[in-house]
C-alpha cells in the first residue's frame, strides 16, 4: 500500500482520502457518474423517439434517417473532444472546461424535455457541445490528482471507471421507466436533473481538486487569447444560423448522405493526419514500426466499435420490436436492455483483468494486435447470436430475451478485450513526442465506427424483416474476416511492439 501524500503545510494532518485514493477523485467520480446517467440514459431513448409514430409521442422519421442521426450524433460526441481538449489546455483550464460543459449539457437536456419538434435537435447540439468539454477533460483532471511516480494511478482509473458504470446503469433504469411511464420528455428532464446533481456536487466539492486543471496547460498569448475567442463566437454564429435556418424550413438536409459525407471526411482527416505524423515527424526506424502496429490497432478499433454502437440503434429496435420483454405482468422497458452491457462490464472487469495477470505468470503476454483481434471477433459472434434470434423475428414471433442477453455478454467481453488494450497501445506505441496529437487521432476511430454504426442500422428497414438476419450475419462475418487478418497480421508486427520498448 502506498504511503499517503500529506499536505506539505500541514506535516501532521492527513487529507481526506477516497477508497485510498486523492480525495478530488471522489469529485471526478460523482461528477463523471451523473453525466454519464444523463448522457447514456438520453443516448438509449435517441432512435426509439425518433423512430416512434406521432401519436405515440415520436417524431415519425424513418429508421434510416434515424439511425443516421445517432451515428452522427454519436460521432459528434467523440471528435468534439479534440477541440474541447484544446481549449482547456490553452485557453479554460480543466475545471472550468468541466463545469461549462455540464452547465451546456444541462441546458441540452432542458431542451429535449421540451415537447417541440423544432427544438429536438438544437438540443442534442447542445449536448455534442457541452460533452465535448467535458468528457475528454475530466479525464484529464484524474490523472493530475497523482504524480508521476504514484502507483495509484491505474487503481485510479479502474475506480473512475467504475463511476461510469454506475452511471449509465442508473441513466438505463430510471430514463427507461421514465419513458414507459410517463413519456419521452420526462426521460429527457431526468437526464437534466442527473446533470445537475453532478453540476451541484461539483461546485461544492471542487476545492479537494487541490488546484488540479484550475489553469491552462499551455495558456495562450494574449492575441492567441483573442483569435480563439472570435473564432469560437464565428462557429457559434455559423452553427445558431444553421440550427435557424432548419427550424424554420429554409435548410433541408438528408442525414444518410450527410452522414456518409461525415464518415469520409473524418476517415481524410485520420488517414492524413497519422500519414503526416508518420512521413513528416522525423521518426527512426523503430519509431515507424512502431506507429505501424498502432495502425492495426486503429483498424480493429474503427471495425469494433461500428459493431458495438448497434446497441443503441439495430438492437435497440430489435429490444422494442421483436423481443417478448414480459415478465409475469411486467413488462421489461426497451432501454433496460440496453443496461446489460454496463452490468456485464461492472461483473467481468476484475475476471478479464486477472486473466491478463495470470497469463502473465505463465510468460504468455499477448499483443496488442492480438488481443484487439480477439475482442473484435468475439463481438461479431454476439452478431452471429443475433443471425438465429432475427430468423426466429423474421417468421412472425417474438423471441425470448436471453437472445439480446447472449449478444450483449459478448459485445461486453469483446469490449473489456479490446476498449482498454486499445487506449494501452496508445500511450505505449506513440512517439513520446507526439503521445497527445496520436491520442486525439486515435479518438477519430471511436468517430468514424460510431457513423459507420449509423449507416449499417439504416438497413434494418421494420418493413422488410426477412432482410434482418443476413444482414448480422454479414456483420459478423465482415467483423470476423477483419479480425482474422490483423490476427495474422500480429506475427509481423508482434516484433513491431517490442520495438516500443527499447
Amino acid at each position: 500500500m502506498s504511503e499517503p501524500i500529506l499536505d506539505a503545510s500541514s506535516p501532521q494532518q492527513k487529507p481526506k482520502e477516497f477508497f485510498g485514493h486523492p480525495a478530488g477523485l471522489k469529485t471526478l467520480f460523482l461528477t463523471e457518474m451523473w453525466e454519464r446517467m444523463s448522457y447514456y440514459g438520453m443516448r438509449m431513448l435517441l432512435v426509439l423517439y425518433m423512430t416512434a409514430a406521432l401519436q405515440e409521442g415520436g417524431l415519425g422519421i424513418t429508421v434510416a434517417a434515424a439511425t443516421a442521426i445517432y451515428g452522427l450524433y454519436t460521432g459528434a460526441v467523440y471528435f468534439m473532444g479534440l477541440p474541447g481538449g484544446w481549449l482547456a489546455d490553452r485557453l479554460l483550464g480543466g475545471q472550468k472546461a468541466v463545469l461549462l460543459g455540464a452547465w451546456i449539457i444541462m441546458a441540452g437536456h432542458i431542451v429535449l424535455a421540451i415537447p417541440s419538434d423544432h427544438t429536438f435537435f438544437m438540443g442534442l447540439v447542445l449536448v455534442v457541445l457541452g460533452t465535448g468539454l467535458l468528457k475528454p477533460n475530466i479525464g484529464a483532471l484524474v490523472g493530475m490528482l497523482y504524480s508521476a511516480k504514484d502507483r495509484r494511478r491505474d487503481a485510479g482509473y479502474t475506480l473512475y471507471y467504475m463511476g461510469i458504470n454506475i452511471g449509465s446503469v442508473i441513466g438505463y433504469m430510471v430514463c427507461g421507466w421514465l419513458q414507459v411511464e410517463y413519456g419521452y420528455h420526462y426521460a429527457f428532464g431526468a437526464a437534466a436533473v442527473g446533470m445537475g446533481l453532478g453540476i451541484f456536487q461539483f461546485i461544492k466539492t471542487s476545492t479537494i481538486l487541490d488546484g488540479a486543471g484550475a489553469v491552462p496547460l499551455e495558456p495562450l498569448s494574449a492575441k492567441g487569447r483573442k483569435m480563439a475567442y472570435t473564432s469560437i463566437v464565428a462557429f457559434l454564429g455559423l452553427l445558431v444560423a444553421t440550427m435557424v435556418a432548419l427550424m424554420t424550413g429554409a435548410l433541408t438536409i438528408d442525414p444518410v448522405a450527410l452522414a456518409q459525407n461525415v464518415v469520409t471526411i473524418i476517415t481524410i482527416v485520420f488517414l492524413s493526419y497519422f500519414g503526416f505524423i508518420f512521413f513528416t515527424g522525423n521518426l527512426n526506424g523503430n519509431e515507424k514500426r512502431s506507429l505501424g502496429a498502432l495502425f492495426l490497432v486503429c483498424i480493429a478499433s474503427i471495425c469494433f466499435w461500428a459493431g458495438f454502437e448497434q446497441a443503441g440503434s439495430s438492437l435497440n429496435l430489435f429490444a422494442r420490436d421483436y423481443t417478448d420483454r414480459m415478465v409475469g405482468t411486467f413488462e421489461i422497458p426497451t432501454g433496460w436492455m440496453q443496461s446489460l452491457n454496463s452490468l456485464f462490464i461492472i461483473t467481468l472487469s476484475p475476471f478479464v483483468a486477472a486473466l491478463w495477470i495470470n497469463l502473465a505468470k505463465r510468460m504468455i503476454t499477448p499483443s496488442y494486435g492480438v488481443k484487439c483481434a480477439l475482442g473484435l471477433i468475439i463481438m461479431a459472434t454476439g452478431f452471429i447470436v443475433m443471425f438465429f434470434a432475427a430468423q426466429l423475428a423474421a417468421s412472425g414471433l417474438k423471441v425470448a430475451p436471453y437472445w439480446l442477453v447472449a449478444t450483449y455478454f459478448l459485445h461486453t467481453v469483446g469490449e473489456l478485450c479490446l476498449s482498454p488494450v486499445a487506449l494501452s497501445a496508445v500511450s505505449k506505441l506513440s512517439p513520446k513526442r507526439f503521445a497527445g496529437q496520436m491520442m486525439g487521432v486515435f479518438v477519430l476511430t471511436y468517430s468514424i465506427g460510431s457513423v459507420v454504426a449509423g449507416l449499417l442500422a439504416g438497413n434494418f428497414d421494420p418493413e422488410k424483416v426477412a432482410e434482418m438476419p443476413n444482414l448480422y450475419l454479414q456483420i459478423s462475418l465482415f467483423s470476423i474476416a477483419i479480425g482474422i487478418v490483423i490476427f495474422l497480421l500480429t506475427f509481423k508486427t508482434n516484433k513491431w511492439e517490442k520495438l516500443a520498448e527499447k
